[in-house]
């Protein structure tokens, strides 16, 4: 067996490997479902990767279903989310929106009803999200004999690192993750990190392929309206979930040393509700304290239509994450042409590129990110410059159908693998 990971090949997107006929592809994604709206502390990169692979995948000619929880009373049993997509809502735990920390004790009565529905008419083969995801497909897939491949998004080894006693995770995921990871059939990562990550938890590296995250380049693109801009002279941007692992606090206490510079905060609740958000709260607080209040705005939650436009409006995007299972916002600025300065923590360390796209520097290190995003902006050529290689970088490695070709091409490994099993 190979040693190592199968990389993701960074050549252009090409005809890729293609099964006979279309399969039938369950996509299990417990808690992030792809009709959530998004920026709610567990709606985020997760529910946005799932729908769109399940939307390349089906222009790929599949035929997809995504298998969500119901998490609301009024919702329909399946619901069209495009042409080869439909979306299942499994009944497991009460029909309410629920931590997904709080799913575990639900994931028996998950798995049992894929086993059922499954039994009357079973996917060619399954793909879970998430290692809660991975736990009920694996029970599932076992029973049946289903050729099963995970994603894990995140791992529970590095949240409980970097979280130690604020980690609300489940006691036991760590081993459940280590338990999915030696069952299913093949491990999809999404970066070299998760890797070596995955080594240290025991799982073989030889059953691991490396398939990233992807980026809407018809969405995200550098050209379209851009955000008005505000009373500054230059304008940040951090965009995403407001929990403090994203480390928004260091983007506040960075704008300290930035002067004539402001900061705008996209994501977390409704505008309508910022002003009771404990994170907003606490930002708020650390803009204050750092004599800063006057250059921070937070929009609260935006459509993801409008997105594009408020990143077109930045100078400079910022991800000072403290860690990054993978991080799509660099990907989405990156591909509307700006230039990014991240942490240098996980995905981050693959997408971005220093420095052609942008800045990696150490995570909580306030003097670095200023440092880095200065002298972006005393540069408009470097800005420029950086701006048109994100782009570039965005289109060559990171677009949908390259991302679906390549998970194609693992889905095809392990069918090949089992068609060669004798029976």
């Amino acid at each position: 067996m190979n040693p190592t990971p199968a990389p993701f090949d960074s050549g252009g997107p090409g005809p890729g490997p293609f099964p006979p006929g279309a399969l039938s592809i369950a996509l299990v994604s417990e808690h992030a479902s792809p009709l959530a709206a998004l920026g709610e502390v567990d709606a985020g990169g997760q529910n946005v990767h799932v729908a769109a692979l399940a939307g390349a995948l089906a222009d790929r000619g599949h035929r997809v279903t995504v298998y969500t929880r119901r998490d609301a009373r009024d919702l329909p049993d399946q619901v069209a989310l495009r042409t080869g997509v439909r979306v299942h809502h499994v009944p497991a735990g009460p029909p309410e929106r629920l931590p997904k920390d709080e799913l575990l004790p639900h994931m028996g009565d998950f798995g049992h009803y894929l086993a059922r529905t499954w039994r009357a008419r079973s996917p060619d083969l399954v793909h879970s999200h998430f290692w809660m995801s991975g736990l009920a497909s694996l029970r599932a897939a076992r029973e049946l004999g289903l050729p099963l491949l995970h994603t894990y998004h995140a791992l529970g080894t590095v949240k409980r690192r970097h979280q130690q006693l604020a980690d609300t995770s489940p006691p036991r995921r760590i081993a459940l993750e280590t338990e999915v990871g030696l069952g299913c059939d093949r491990i999809i990562a999404t970066c070299w990190d998760e890797v070596a990550e995955l080594g240290r938890m025991g799982v073989p590296v030889g059953r691991v392929s490396i398939v990233p995250c992807g980026v809407d380049t018809d969405l995200f693109t550098p050209h379209g309206p851009a955000a008005a801009p505000g009373a500054r002279p230059h304008r940040l941007l951090q965009l995403g979930r407001l929990v403090p692992r994203k480390g928004a606090d260091v983007s506040v206490r960075a704008l300290a040393l930035l002067p004539d510079t402001e900061l705008l905060v996209v994501g977390g609740p409704p505008a309508a509700s910022l002003d009771t958000d404990p994170e907003v709260r606490r930002l708020r607080r650390v803009a204050h304290e750092a004599g800063v209040a006057d250059r921070v705005s937070f929009t609260g939650g935006v459509p993801s239509a409008e997105v594009p436009a408020l990143l077109r409006g930045a100078d400079v995007v910022v991800c000072p994450a403290d860690y990054e299972p993978f991080g799509i916002v660099p990907l989405e600025a990156m591909a509307c042409g700006r230039p990014v300065v991240a942490s240098a923590v996980g995905g981050q360390l693959d997408t971005v590129a220093d420095p052609d796209t942008g800045r990696l520097v150490p995570s909580r290190d306030v003097d670095a990110l200023a440092r880095a995003v200065g002298e972006l902006l005393a540069d408009p050529a470097a800005r420029e410059a950086c701006g048109a290689a994100g782009r570039r970088r965005a289109l060559r490695r990171y677009c949908w159908e390259r991302v679906a070709v390549a998970t194609e091409a693992a889905y095809c490994a392990v069918l090949d693998t089992e068609a060669a099993v004798p029976a």
